[in-house]
């Protein structure tokens, strides 16, 4: 199994693709998506968080139904490129004000009647020609989002693109990912949703805290947005500001069932940067009275609450959220679901044999008599997920996994040594801790020199179970003992609570192996499969990151990681999934002595419309016969300061664009014949090198081609700029 050496490996990777990092294009970055979802059948504009954006195409969600526009993008600007546009600004005013006076002296002049009317500065902005429209246009919405001092600056970067989901698109969780013109950035979570959508008005980025200067940079709402009156059920979507509590008013009645829930640790899994840290959401509900009915601030071992609300009588109530100490900023995104919906909180047994008929029982809240959604009769053993339906609502999705193995159910009672279970080597039991102090037991016959190994899987089947493993021999001698092992797999998910025994077997005889769970609880909730067996030759790949730009036919690279499983140390041969014809990888095995190395894939495309969706497998040969895996695609993050996680991914895509091929401008620049005289300057006034005016005349010219500056301006600024050049 995998042991601590995990972190250094991790931090390997790290310096790895690091250093690959400083010679390839900058990638684009999603810091948060606000809302992070949408109903089915409805059309809207979400907001992207970020940085190095510049060259927007557009935007992938992964999955069908759901189609996007890149509608906007704002580049961070900096102090003079604010300057410029704020001096811009003020000679529109002054032009449309002087339009407006020639035209009332020539109206005066024709009519020779009293004095017309009086333009307002809007009908003013009207004289201007279109050009000069489009730029204050431009200009007025892109320092409406400035900030001069953001409180993060990987967040700093907007993007707007416009979502379109079908009517029947499915719901549940997807991916999206910005594309630019030479980079995908990294995938962030977007949700299709099934009930009607509210949806507060986005914040604006956050200011830098000052020390003693603090309360300039809260982004307090106005009174009248601290509180929706909304209709059940729903969906709201919002983003927590430092010190701030968003409040619903809605109706309900007694005999309701209302499940809340939350997605917001969810939707950001990883943050920007240390400071003010994760989102903790905390929810409460009050009655008309403004006493608490309810709380939650997590389910189980997850950060994001779950509820159920049921009235005790008819009436309005309110239902709050806010970080549970109180912080805050643009990317603390949250979508709530309130509403008589199904919604699952377990199910039993967490898998099964695949090629076998299922049969599952699930727990949780409105899930009587609905419809199981299972993986399709011809599955592949490997981790999926399954959910209910009743009527046209479909639940949240929960892990289920096949396997190879025939399963079993524990039998009760199993709590000591006289009552163990006999289960043969090469079994997969499905059971449960069953109440507070519970033990079960099994009873397994093993060989000198033989191998034996037990498994839990639990926590990363979203067990509450924090479970231990004891085996003993027939006289109750302690031979081994497991608590948490440390899994790599387990994404951003940092209790590790799963138990892990690989042990040589001294002598002939009986062994017992005993579950229970670490702090002694117990239910209906903490179950678990547990796997004893001989070492079975495994492994699991991984790829960082999940999405690639590379040159047309060239090649670029891709950090590989392998897991190796129960001492597998075999050979893994490589390819590409369908061996795509334009494409091709390198190099095409990985030693048995090998967990990590880069993986090099080759292109003979010149260039691609859209990221192409790619998968990587793995070949092994073990005593049981050919193993296939496929490498999961994901993010290497970095969390609570030090910890690095494996966020994974929906799939690995790559963009393959034409190095050579030159933007089209949508705005020329003006000729050097348009260009004014050159001022006459200060002998005394500083001069400037070669090196800096041309940063300046580079910062001025995508200004103009933003539409940001008008010709006139744009062209004056360049004469005073190269007359100020040192010689």
């Amino acid at each position: 199994m995998v042991k601590v050496q995990w972190r250094v490996l991790l931090v390997v990777a790290a310096v790895l693709l690091g250093s690959s990092a400083a010679f390839a294009q900058p990638r684009p970055y999603i810091g948060y998506v606000y809302p992070a979802g949408g109903q089915q059948g409805a059309t809207f504009r979400i907001r992207l968080g970020g940085q190095g954006m510049d060259g927007l195409t557009g935007a992938v969600i992964t999955g069908s139904g759901v189609k996007t526009k890149v509608v906007e993008y704002f580049g961070r600007l900096n102090n003079q490129e604010a300057s410029l546009m704020r001096e811009q600004l003020s000679l529109y005013r002054k032009e449309a004000h002087a339009l407006a006076l020639k035209a009332a002296k020539e109206a005066k002049s024709k009519s020779g009647k009293s004095k017309p009317k009086t333009l307002t500065p809007a009908e003013e902005v009207k004289l201007l020609d279109a050009d000069d429209r489009k730029v204050l246009s431009n200009i007025q919405r892109r320092m409406a989002e400035y900030e001069n001092q953001p409180a993060c600056a990987s967040l700093s970067s907007l993007a707007f693109v416009e979502v379109t989901i079908a009517a029947d698109a499915e719901p549940g969780m997807r991916e999206i990912r910005l594309v630019t013109e030479r980079g995908i950035s990294n995938p962030m979570v977007f949700h299709v949703g099934q009930l009607p959508e509210h949806t507060r008005e986005a914040m604006h980025t956050s200011q830098k805290q000052i020390l003693g200067k603090e309360e300039n940079a809260l982004r307090k709402r106005p009174d009248d947005q601290v509180e929706a009156r909304v209709s059940v059920p729903c969906t709201l979507n919002g983003q927590i500001a430092s010190g701030e509590i968003n409040r619903y008013r809605f109706e309900a009645r007694k005999g309701q069932r209302l499940v809340v829930s939350v997605s917001a640790r969810q939707l950001v899994p990883y943050v920007a940067d240390a400071v003010p840290g994760w989102f903790q959401p905390v929810v409460a509900i009050f009655d008309a009275h403004g006493r608490e009915v309810a709380y939650n601030d997590d389910f189980r071992f997850k950060p994001d609450p779950v509820l159920l609300f049921e009235p005790p009588v008819n009436g309005e109530y309110v239902l709050q959220i806010t970080d549970a100490i109180f912080r805050g900023r643009e990317d603390w995104v949250y979508r709530m679901t309130v509403g008589e919906v199904p919604f699952v909180t377990g199910v039993f047994p967490l898998g099964a044999q695949a090629g076998k008929p299922i049969k599952v029982e699930v727990q949780g809240y409105h899930t009587d008599k609905a419809q199981l959604l299972l993986p399709p009769a011809d599955a592949k053993p490997g981790m999926h997920s399954i959910a209910v339906r009743k009527g046209r609502h479909v639940s949240n999705r929960v892990p289920f996994v096949l396997d190879t193995l025939p399963e079993c159910l524990d039998q009760e009672p199993n709590n000591h040594v006289k009552q163990a279970q006999k289960v043969s080597l090469g079994t997969i039991i499905n059971g449960r801790i069953d109440c507070a102090d519970d033990w079960d037991v099994f009873q397994v016959a093993g060989k000198a020199g033989q191998v034996l190994v037990a498994e839990v899987d639990a926590r990363k089947l979203e067990s509450p179970l924090d479970s231990v493993l004891k085996l003993t021999d027939a006289s109750g001698n302690l031979l081994a003992l497991s608590d948490d092992v440390e899994d790599p797999t387990a994404g951003t998910n940092t209790h590790h609570a799963d138990s892990y025994i690989r042990f040589k077997l001294p002598a002939d005889g009986t062994y017992y192996v005993h579950l229970g769970d670490t702090a002694r609880a117990g239910g209906a909730a903490f179950t678990y499969r547990l796997r004893l067996s001989q070492p079975r030759a495994d492994f699991e790949l991984f790829l960082v990151p999940s999405s690639l730009a590379m040159r047309g036919k060239q090649s670029t690279t891709v950090g590989l990681q392998v897991i190796r499983k129960d001492g597998f140390e075999g050979e893994i041969a490589l390819s590409l999934k369908g061996d795509p014809k334009d494409f091709k990888l390198y190099p095409t095995k990985i030693s048995g002595k090998q967990n990590s190395l880069r993986l090099s894939i080759k292109t003979t495309l010149a260039s691609t419309d859209t990221p192409v969706a790619m998968c990587v497998e793995g070949r092994a040969k073990t005593p049981a016969g050919e193993i296939v895996r496929e490498a999961k695609a994901c993010e290497d993050r970095m969390q609570a300061f030090l910890w690095r996680h494996l966020v994974p991914a929906d799939e690995l895509r790559v963009l393959v664009y034409d190095s050579s091929d030159k933007k089209t401008l949508t705005r020329p620049l003006p000729p050097d014949s348009d260009k004014p005289p050159p001022p006459k300057l200060d002998p005394k006034a500083r001069k400037f090198s070669k090196r800096q005016v041309a940063g300046r005349l580079k910062q001025l010219a995508w200004l103009y081609e933003e539409f940001l500056l008008s010709k006139e301006l744009y062209l004056r600024k360049v004469v005073e700029c190269e007359a100020a050049m040192a010689e």
